[in-house]
């Protein structure tokens, strides 16, 4: 009897862990979905720099949540919905709506917001049926966590404006530069897809800690260029791509000359097949 009780409760403890190992890639899901609000309070108030950092704490919530569900083996179909629709609002709502309070005008304004907002559905939606994707070290278009950083290092690095006249029309620019990555058909480098090893794990701590640092001391500006830095890095890749790939080989000989192949005969094939002659070789003439 104390054996069966032992049983039962070990079981329900084990129940216990898992439902908690499966909430908690969710609750950090709900903390972007929270850290999305939060940006849209603020930005109509008028603190641009506080809801753009909202946004950058959603984009590391995000990146935990689906670490922890992959490490836990707690990865669900309820999660991966609720994450996307939590990102839709944290990376494309909120952004949109920030971005749209500090600097975007009249209603040319209001279209581009919402073209934003559009191409991070489409993106979502797209990474969504991609079910089968041939190379995980990269993303098919700019993952919009990273398109949203764009735009909130552009407005935590000027929370004041440019200060210039033509600052709506660079406004326009930095929602619409992300807003036609996110589409588009460029490759991206997907940074959870490396590998470490054991010997560059000391020199990748090292590296992590200069950026703490850097962060630290100038976040505005360093954030700035590794924002835009991975923004380019997409076009970039592309372009060198294209000049590396070698010009497709023509068919046929050198010379204009055409060449004809002869017609083959397997062996024990005699019905139907014609009787050619073997032709002399012709290696070595001019």
């Amino acid at each position: 009897m104390a054996k069966m009780l032992a049983v039962l409760r070990r079981k329900r403890q084990t129940r216990r862990y898992q439902r908690s190992v499966y909430l908690l890639p969710s609750m950090f899901t709900v903390g972007t979905l929270f850290c999305g609000y939060a940006c849209i309070v603020f930005a109509m108030g008028g603190e641009y720099a506080t809801a753009a950092k909202f946004i950058g704490v959603a984009t590391v919530l995000d990146v935990l949540d689906g670490r922890i569900a992959r490490l836990a083996g707690a990865a669900s179909k309820f999660g991966g919905e609720f994450d996307s629709l939590a990102d839709v609002i944290s990376f494309g709502v909120a952004p949109a709506v920030l971005v749209f309070a500090w600097g975007l005008e009249g209603r040319l304004g209001l279209a581009v917001g919402f073209l934003y907002l559009t191409a991070t559905a489409l993106r979502l939606a797209r990474f969504n049926v991609q079910s089968e994707n041939p190379d995980k070290r990269y993303f098919v278009g700019m993952p919009s966590p990273a398109a949203a950083g764009v735009l909130v290092a552009t407005v935590f690095a000027w929370p004041d404006g440019f200060g210039i006249p033509q600052a709506p029309v660079v406004a326009l620019a930095v929602v619409l530069v992300p807003a036609l990555m996110m589409v588009s058909r460029i490759r991206f480098r997907a940074f959870g897809a490396l590998t470490l090893r054991p010997r560059s794990s000391f020199l990748v701590l090292l590296q992590f800690a200069l950026l703490i640092a850097a962060i630290a001391v100038q976040p505005e500006r360093v954030l700035f260029v590794m924002a835009y830095s991975y923004l380019a890095s997409g076009p970039i890749g592309f372009v060198v791509g294209r000049l590396r790939k070698p010009p497709t080989a023509r068919r046929g000989g050198s010379g204009g000359h055409s060449t004809t192949e002869l017609p083959t005969r397997k062996p024990g094939d005699t019905m139907g097949a014609p009787n050619i002659a073997r032709r002399p070789s012709r290696t070595g003439s001019a």
